[in-house]
């Protein structure tokens, strides 16, 4: 298990898990849906299998260029602790556990269960043809607050999709600044990136512009439904967490690249969530004003 638990990196579910709760609990505080552990349950379960598999397939994929790269030869497969096909065997249990938990939701989460794991699955094969492979895997993390909100609702709506609008370019942005640590190992090795392509100076730039959109994104609901003070709160913090991780990292300074894109999009994403739901709750038991813009 701890060997599974490494190859997939649990720990990076830090930065997905927190937006689909905020999916999730959306719905039951803007609907009339009601609160159900089992649901709850079965979306827990669903981020776990499909974020299980886009990771175990993405080392299975890239296993003998992470062989090459001195940054990634220590990973599971290259370094001889999990066998490819172990890791092949994984993949394809954990996407039939996917699909078959969201058999148990509703028609619309089973209907899309094969779309999402191509998108989550797919993004692995990007790099070998398109720099906006940063985008595709953005794109995979954004499905997570949108999905919550179809495990609940069974319906789609506009204010989900403002957050997965936030995580896709949120996580574009970051998987930017953690690509420059490879740019003269994806140019040697002709794989695709945004900093091989455009040079560490102006994928920073495009960083900061993506991360500028994800700030505009995560104001964007107060317009179209009731926060209290908190979500301000959370609004703020998330915003200086995205400047903060540009003032680590430079053209020239890479040495803070994992603190940035660990530490800070981890407190992100953790703190924004805690403090939406708290938004809610208080909300829901009239302790705060309501604000709407």
């Amino acid at each position: 298990m701890k060997k599974y638990l490494s190859l997939v990196t649990f720990s990076h579910t830090i930065f997905a898990m927190p937006f689909a709760f905020i999916g999730f609990f959306l719905a039951v505080t803007t609907t009339q849906h009601t609160f159900e552990w089992q649901k709850l349950l079965m979306m827990v379960l669903c981020m776990v299998f499909s974020r299980n598999s886009a990771m175990a397939f993405n080392r299975y994929l890239d296993r003998n260029i992470d062989a090459k790269n001195p940054r990634t030869k220590v990973r599971d497969i290259p370094a001889g602790r999990i066998s490819a096909a172990s890791a092949l065997t994984f993949t394809v249990v954990n996407c039939s556990l996917f699909i078959a938990t969201t058999w148990f939701i509703n028609p619309l989460c089973f209907y899309l269960s094969p779309v999402a794991l191509l998108v989550v699955l797919g993004y692995s094969a990007t790099k070998r043809f398109t720099a906006l492979c940063h985008l595709v895997l953005g794109l995979g993390l954004s499905l997570a607050p949108i999905g919550a909100y179809l495990v609940v609702t069974g319906t789609f709506a506009l204010l989900p999709i403002f957050f997965s609008l936030a995580v896709l370019c949120w996580v574009s942005g970051f998987d930017i600044i953690y690509a420059l640590q490879d740019e003269d190992f994806d140019r040697a090795e002709n794989l695709h990136s945004i900093p091989a392509y455009l040079g560490k100076v102006n994928a920073l730039r495009l960083s900061t512009f993506l991360h500028i959109l994800s700030a505009i994104f995560i104001v964007l609901p107060v317009f179209y439904t009731t926060v209290g003070l908190l979500y301000y709160v959370g609004i703020v913090f998330f915003c200086i967490m995205l400047t903060y991780q540009h003032r680590l990292v430079k053209p020239n300074d890479l040495s803070r690249v994992n603190f940035a894109f660990m530490t800070t999009n981890g407190l992100a994403s953790v703190v924004f969530a805690v403090l939406f739901l708290l938004d809610r709750t208080l909300l829901l038991h009239g302790l705060i004003f309501g604000i709407r813009l």
